[in-house]
């Protein structure tokens, strides 16, 4: 009998250590994306005269929204036929250059997550804004796993502390804020119920001179995001809580929405819309 409890504590004590060391492994990706490795090989892309190109980008080396991301391939693609863009979707970083990047109106990171760009990618990308091209970033776009700075200032505006854990997705209101420019509220109801996974940084990023779409009354969800032993993300950020902003990078543009977690967002009109904007900025 002693036998039999020796071994079922020792089952006991391993399955623990598993269990501890797979959800140790699952924080670490997420907050740092793993594997890391770099495509350098650029890509033969035939640009059409006359339409807008849009590079959509969805390489995730942290967690992945598989789900959101493919929703938004299909939705953008659906876009780019209506407008008569180029959109040109990959998850290969090597497009990445000075050349190429520069007959590319605008880029999307779709959920990017991660490190998933080379030194010299980030450069080419940062060079690309500042100059006068557009950068938008979707939801995964904007948490902590990608440890650049200039993204997380210029794209993001805020550092990501965590998302709501209990409940996980969350139903609310998000309510219009005016905007000095009227093409990104163009359309654009003054609010909508909208169901997701909503992200809670330290800083609120109209202290970063961005330019807030669309908010949320934190005091209306349940924002913490305690979970094990991470017993310090039991905060959100109040009643003015951001979920869309935008700003001037240099010459270009930058936007941001923390929404889009999962497929639910892209069948949303107005988060469809605002995209659509965004990019006809």
């Amino acid at each position: 009998m002693k036998r039999v409890i020796k071994i079922s504590l020792w089952v006991v004590a391993i399955t623990v250590i598993i269990l501890v060391g797979l959800m140790a492994g699952f924080i670490y990706k997420i907050k740092n994306g793993f594997p890391v490795s770099f495509e350098t090989e650029i890509p033969a892309i035939d640009f059409p005269e006359g339409k807008k190109a849009v590079l959509l980008f969805s390489k995730a080396t942290g967690f992945r929204h598989g789900e959101s991301i493919e929703a938004g391939k299909s939705v953008l693609e659906d876009m780019a036929g209506r407008n008569n863009w180029f959109l040109y979707t990959t998850e290969e970083g090597g497009v990445f250059n000075a050349a190429q990047l520069s007959k590319f109106d605008v880029v999307i990171f779709n959920n990017s997550t991660g490190r998933v760009l080379s030194d010299d990618q980030q450069k080419a990308l940062e060079d690309y804004v500042t100059g006068g091209g557009s950068l938008i970033g979707i939801h995964g776009a904007g948490d902590n796993s990608h440890h650049w700075d200039w993204y997380v200032r210029n794209l993001v505006g805020a550092e990501f502390s965590h998302h709501s854990i209990d409940p996980h997705l969350q139903k609310t209101t998000v309510t219009l804020n005016p905007v000095p420019d009227s093409t990104i509220a163009q359309g654009l109801p003054l609010s909508w119920i909208q169901t997701d996974e909503w992200y809670v940084f330290f800083e609120n990023p109209r202290s970063k001179g961005f330019h807030v779409v669309y908010s949320i009354d934190g005091e209306q969800i349940q924002p913490g995001g305690n979970i094990l032993w991470m017993t310090d993300k039991g905060f959100g950020m109040g009643k003015d809580h951001p979920v869309a902003w935008y700003r001037t990078t240099g010459y270009g543009r930058t936007f941001y929405t923390s929404m889009g977690h999962d497929a639910s967002a892209w069948a949303q009109e107005p988060f469809v819309r605002m995209i659509e904007n965004a990019i006809n900025r």
